[in-house]
């Protein structure tokens, strides 16, 4: 490569340095502030070259310094932080910017940089309209939360399950809020019930685009029908975050990828039990495990193994084994694709 190079991202800045292979020549400074025109005025230097290739770490902003990379005609690299770490080695002076920039040039030069896959743009929104789904859910379950929290601490009656979720369950809890709380408490549920409606309201619209994209990539109605309990959701995220020629050499992989994988810590004899590792996507974790309690279904045709971890066990446990099962199976329907996964349907 004539020019090989690596650039640091921060919010304010971004802090590149480049080789020029064939004169030796070594350049390092700052495109400021980070946004889109002015790294794209910045690449424009490289327009008459012709083998220009960047190394950029995964963390937050990736995205757009990618995509202008590639307009350019410059050859991204996508680092993975904690692989790009450990080739760091031991820490023995104060890390900086340019220091980050020069390891990832280093590394890329050497061949030795940790590479992460970078997807194609529909899969990037894909993504996002998951995890915009995934945050709506959580708030949507946090605000239903403080309402029951507000009427137990004032004393009135407990609702009933799934109260919320019909039009006259609403008007019961608005009459026990008028009988039993105090101004302020009716001010607390009259404001939850606002901001549940809003999402409601957005929950819905981002569930009709996430259908729509499921429909539309060729893995996730792949998934869909051949594995049980996945569905549309989540063979839209197992599809977005797994597929791809070449993803993963073996189902373990995809597991810990996940992080569902069991990690334990042991000093000679003596450590805690194994917990999950909770490192990967955590959209991709709640799909799964959404999905792997569909077995506790008499009629799942896995359900016999879901039982008997549950008895011996717990639900939880039998669910994330029924996770754990789905993602491997996932994994080799989609290594069977390849980057046909990512096609249209």
């Amino acid at each position: 490569m004539p020019i090989v190079g690596g650039l640091d991202i921060h919010r304010k800045q971004i802090t590149f340095d480049y080789l020029d292979t064939v004169t030796g020549q070594v350049c390092r400074g700052q495109v400021a502030p980070a946004d889109r025109a002015h790294l794209r005025a910045w690449l424009a230097r490289f327009a008459d070259c012709e083998d220009v290739a960047f190394a950029v770490e995964g963390c937050a902003g990736w995205r757009y310094v990618a995509e202008e990379l590639a307009a350019a005609g410059v050859a991204a690299h996508l680092a993975e932080p904690a692989d790009t770490a450990f080739a760091r080695g031991r820490k023995r002076h104060a890390k900086t910017d340019k220091t980050d920039a020069r390891h990832l040039r280093m590394l890329l030069a050497e061949g030795r940089l940790p590479e992460c896959w970078i997807p194609p743009g529909h899969i990037l929104e894909c993504r996002a309209l998951l995890e915009t789904y995934n945050d709506l859910r959580r708030e949507h379950t946090a605000w239903v939360q403080r309402i029951h929290a507000v009427l137990f601490h004032q004393g009135a009656p407990a609702l009933g399950a799934g109260t919320l979720r019909t039009g006259p369950g609403v008007a019961a809890l608005q009459a026990a809020a008028a009988e039993h709380l105090s101004p302020a408490g009716q001010l607390q549920v009259a404001t939850a019930l606002e901001v549940l409606e809003a999402l409601e309201a957005r929950l819905d619209t981002v569930r009709h685009q996430l259908l729509a994209a499921a429909r539309q990539l060729r893995g996730a109605r792949v998934l869909a029908a051949r594995l049980y309990g996945v569905g549309p959701f989540a063979a839209l995220a197992l599809t977005c975050w797994l597929a791809g020629e070449g993803r993963f050499s073996s189902s373990r992989k995809a597991v810990r990828f996940a992080g569902l994988d069991i990690t334990v810590y042991s000093s000679d004899r003596k450590g805690p039990p194994g917990r999950l590792s909770r490192q990967g996507p955590p959209v991709l974790r709640w799909a799964v495990y959404e999905a792997g309690k569909t077995h506790a279904r008499s009629s799942a045709p896995d359900h016999r193994y879901y039982a008997a971890v549950k008895d011996r066990k717990n639900s939880k446990r039998a669910a994330l084994s029924e996770a754990r099962k789905i993602l491997r199976q996932a994994h080799h329907i989609l290594a069977e694709l390849g980057d046909d996964a990512l096609a249209a349907a």
